[in-house]
């Protein structure tokens, strides 16, 4: 799995985290979403997907 993040489009809501905080973090100064790992572990998947799915910007896209 390859997760990427478009920070241009994030809009620093979070939810993203709250769905998957072993993958996803925020900048301290802005609240944009970074990546902990580009390329998490298989049990984490199901996290990952609901985190792009959840993200209002649509900004996370995850290559299977």
């Amino acid at each position: 799995m390859k997760v990427t993040i478009d920070q241009d489009k994030c809009v620093a809501s979070g939810q993203c985290v709250m769905a998957a905080e072993d993958v996803f973090d925020q900048r301290d100064e802005d609240g944009i979403a970074v990546l902990l790992t580009d390329s998490p572990s298989a049990e984490l998947a199901d996290d990952v997907h609901h985190a792009a799915a959840v993200c209002p910007a649509l900004a996370i896209t995850v290559e299977d």
